[in-house]
């Protein structure tokens, strides 16, 4: 089958054909129809705290028509279509009873999704109801990020949200803010190429103000956030978080980091801002946003911005690595 394939670190991927999976017992093995390309993806391919070995296929946000069974696999026949929870865990422990796979001292992220075919556990699958397209399948786990992330923030009704950064996981935050209430929804990124999506999601204002981003979202919001989601991950951005927030406010970290920040914790103690981090979700989350689809939920499909085949892989995942006009890339394997 084909695949696009990491390289190792630092290197452009490459699309090269490898030998097909096969479905061991209790796996599925699926025609892959879409897989979105994450931010994390990117980390992945450039730093070397991920641990991602050279010949592993990226690609952990993606949906498909199962095309075999391995032994003992029951809920599911061959034809179905489902989304893929891409956190493997045993399944058994209580972690994973209470829907919460990614505590399992087992927890591996799934990838495999940049392929024409890929096997998964059959525990991981979610069914695809008939109003839910494979585009949809791929982008229930953003939304199911983004989910946790305002259900961690202990969000309230008329609360007034900032949210730092337009990228997918900061466009599905804004999403679910609206959805739970908040009053206003201000998203303040460095450039102004997702205002529209941004506005499109649940944003009641966009900014850009680099001389003054602390000032601009004050008089944006009319006064301090109650919650400011911090979804980049550059250092230098929680302190900003800190100095938007009102006092007992929360600031909720999302953003994937991987380099040292520093701050002056007296600036949060002062005000007693609390400081949350957000990470993964939990199994209900992502059945939640998969059911927000379902009920009709037209927004979050403006995420997507290109869909792309395998032959495009390496070239876009290398351009996505700089801020573009770009959002979600979905792959389409077959298309």
């Amino acid at each position: 089958m084909r695949a696009v394939v990491h390289q190792g670190l630092h290197k452009k991927l490459a699309l090269e054909t490898i030998a097909e999976p096969s479905p061991k017992e209790g796996e599925v093995l699926l025609s892959v129809g879409r897989c979105g390309i994450c931010g994390s993806d990117l980390h992945m391919t450039e730093d070397e705290a991920f641990g991602v070995d050279a010949g592993a296929v990226l690609g952990h946000e993606f949906a498909g028509e199962v095309v075999g069974l391995g032994k003992g696999v029951e809920r599911f026949k061959l034809g179905d279509f489902v989304s893929v929870v891409p956190i493997a865990s045993c399944g058994k422990c209580p972690s994973c009873l209470a829907g919460e796979p990614a505590w399992c001292e087992k927890m591996h992220l799934q990838g495999g999704g940049y392929s024409e075919l890929a096997v998964t556990n059959e525990n991981q699958c979610v069914p695809l109801p008939k109003t839910a397209s494979m585009a949809d399948g791929a982008i229930i786990e953003p939304l199911a990020v983004a989910l946790h992330g305002v259900m961690m923030g202990e969000q309230k009704p008329g609360n007034k949200v900032l949210i730092l950064g337009a990228g997918p996981i900061g466009l599905g935050v804004a999403f679910w803010a609206r959805r739970f209430g908040a009053s206003k929804v201000v998203v303040q990124d460095i450039n102004n190429f997702q205002e529209n999506r941004a506005r499109e999601m649940g944003a009641t204002d966009f900014i850009v103000d680099l001389e003054d981003p602390v000032g601009a979202a004050e008089r944006a919001l009319g006064g301090k956030a109650d919650i400011v989601y911090e979804c980049v991950g550059v250092p230098g951005l929680i302190p900003q978080a800190v100095d938007q927030t009102r006092v007992k406010g929360t600031v909720l970290v999302l953003g994937l980091c991987t380099r040292p920040e520093t701050f002056v914790p007296f600036v949060a103690l002062s005000k007693e801002v609390r400081i949350q981090t957000s990470a993964f979700f939990k199994r209900q989350e992502y059945e939640a946003a998969l059911d927000a689809l379902d009920a009709g939920a037209a927004e979050p499909r403006a995420l997507i911005s290109d869909t792309i085949n395998l032959d495009a892989v390496p070239d876009v995942f290398e351009s996505l690595k700089k801020r573009t006009h770009q959002c979600k890339v979905l792959i389409a394997p077959k298309g």
